[in-house]
């Protein structure tokens, strides 16, 4: 299903005066609504819906969720209905913000649940009974992080990144994608991911799906939370993107390349290494989030 709608994937070098070589995979390119990291964590969750004979998908994410929009668009896309397991109560009698209000126009049923009753969405008993309000959905978690996204994300890198490159980078939200990453890197590679969430529950959660070792996390650069943003953020934003012409966000990708920027100007990496970015999209949000703090 998917294959038939990728575009193909630029590959753009940057000019950050060092004598490092620092590469932009455009995975944004992708597709205009299933576009970056969503792309390769969906394809093999939808092939398993309709292997199963599955017509409806179920899925959960905040506000501001990539996630949710892309979910919503390729359900519509391939003929599924779709209801969105929205975290806060209170946006029931709110206006939609442009990610909810994107999911809604693709024909996603919006669910909205308190932030306790969210919390649950990973316990088998809240699951169960989702099931049997939902018997007849596919169920695809928070950010579409299962067995079947990591598979996708492996993908994410053809052979020649594994050979040209000595560091991939990647923001970080649920850890399916860095997880792909991880594992179908090189030996001789590391991937460096820069979390959009604080504090270090995130590295546990990787170290359940991978037990490889090449690979490091920092939540240096998130800007004090999940969707929580600074002025520096976008003064950085801003910049980068006036000089490089590459669109950033705000949530992940735009955290992600100022914390890669701010350790290189910081001697982190040796003399020569080769980066590799992954630019994993997320772009329909990126003119959204900006009163969030």
């Amino acid at each position: 299903m998917f294959e038939r709608i990728a575009q193909s994937v630029a590959y753009q070098k940057l000019n950050l005066d060092t004598d490092l070589t620092v590469t932009v995979k455009r995975l944004d390119q992708i597709h205009p609504q299933i576009s970056g990291n969503k792309f390769f964590k969906l394809k093999y969750n939808f092939a398993e819906a309709k292997r199963q004979g599955f017509h409806k998908i179920l899925t959960f994410g905040g506000a501001y969720s990539n996630h949710i929009a892309a979910t919503a668009y390729a359900a519509q896309l391939f003929g599924f209905e779709s209801v969105g397991i929205i975290r806060g109560e209170e946006l029931k009698v709110k206006a939609l913000n442009h990610t909810l209000a994107t999911a809604q126009q693709f024909g996603m049923q919006l669910h909205f649940v308190s932030r306790e009753q969210y919390r649950q969405k990973d316990q088998p008993e809240y699951l169960a009974a989702l099931k049997l309000h939902y018997p007849e959905h596919y169920l695809i978690p928070e950010g579409g992080t299962n067995t079947l996204a990591i598979q996708g994300c492996k993908e994410i890198l053809t052979a020649e990144d594994r050979q040209n490159y000595d560091v991939i980078c990647c923001a970080v939200g649920t850890g399916g994608t860095i997880t792909g990453l991880i594992e179908a890197s090189a030996d001789h590679q590391t991937v460096l991911g820069f979390s959009a969430l604080k504090g270090d529950f995130l590295q546990r959660e990787i170290q359940q799906w991978t037990t490889k070792t090449n690979w490091t996390m920092t939540d240096t650069y998130c800007c004090g939370g999940y969707a929580k943003t600074t002025p520096a953020l976008f003064q950085f934003m801003q910049s980068f993107e006036a000089e490089h012409h590459i669109p950033l966000e705000q949530v992940y990708t735009g955290k992600m390349m100022m914390g890669l920027v701010d350790v290189i100007r910081q001697n982190h990496f040796p003399a020569q290494t080769r980066i590799l970015v992954i630019h994993t999209g997320g772009l329909q949000g990126q003119m959204t989030n900006q009163d969030q703090s």
